[in-house]
């Protein structure tokens, strides 16, 4: 599959859910609210997000306490980057919270906030696509240029979607343009 093609099932399939469910975390009557269900990684049915279903009941409920806790706090925050690290320093007391979990609690809570990444946050699963990718993937980080041209029409936060949703489809692309295109544009190595 190319990257063209896995750019384009992404906003064709899966950009509409994205955008549903960040839209919903928006919309929620206070930033309490929000932080409620981003913190129990619950979405607009009533369930937990199957990505984060391993997650005890336990560290989750610590989880939303301590974030309902600093909510004055959270809600100081100027951008995804400072509010991402501030869950990071609040959530680091609760065993078992993934990199994953509190990325998405920052973006879900982010959307209440109107602060959406402006780069591509790696983790677990994103990291795999980053180096699949050849990029970076022991940043933190990726600023949204350093990415192949096909995702660039798509936001930091989709294409952390695109590497950890299709890292086993991103194996099968043609690495040796990938390649050629990255040392082209300085993109790595460089």
């Amino acid at each position: 599959m190319s990257l063209e093609a896995i750019a384009n099932l992404y906003i064709s399939k899966l950009r509409p859910r994205a955008q549903e469910e960040l839209e919903w975390f928006s919309q929620k009557p206070s930033l309490e609210s929000a932080i409620e269900y981003a913190a129990l990684a619950v979405g607009r049915q009533g369930k937990r997000y199957s990505h984060q279903r391993r997650l005890t009941n336990i560290s989750l409920k610590n989880a939303r306490q301590l974030l309902l806790d600093n909510v004055e706090l959270i809600a100081q925050a100027h951008n995804f980057e400072e509010l991402l690290t501030l869950l990071e320093q609040i959530l680091a007391p609760v065993y078992g919270l993934s990199e994953l979990y509190i990325y998405d609690t920052a973006l879900r809570i982010g959307a209440k906030l109107n602060l959406l990444p402006e780069k591509v946050y790696l983790h677990a699963g994103t990291r795999e696509g980053a180096r699949i990718l050849r990029l970076d993937w022991k940043a933190k980080a990726l600023p949204r240029n350093e990415l192949p041209n096909e995702f660039q029409q798509l936001e930091p936060h989709e294409i952390e979607d695109i590497l950890c949703i299709f890292k086993d489809q991103l194996k099968t692309t043609d690495l040796k343009k990938i390649e050629a295109e990255l040392k082209k544009n300085c993109w790595y190595s460089c």
